[in-house]
């Protein structure tokens, strides 16, 4: 199983923010992202591309 991995994007970089996603819940202006390990991390950004052949998820910085 090959779960994606987080980014987020602004001010022309864009940094990892979880490795091995598996949820992402839109808890208003904030993402909970959930790893398969039970890692959590909440960030105010929206979502902006899913790309399940490179498992990878983009999300932009709110602002």
């Amino acid at each position: 199983m090959c779960l994606g991995k987080a980014y987020l994007e602004g001010e022309g970089k864009r940094e990892l923010v979880l490795e091995s996603v598996a949820l992402v819940e839109v808890r208003g202006k904030k993402l909970r992202l959930s790893s398969l390990f039970g890692e959590e991390k909440e960030i105010e950004a929206s979502l902006r591309e899913i790309d399940f052949q490179s498992s990878r998820i983009i999300l932009e910085r709110a602002g």
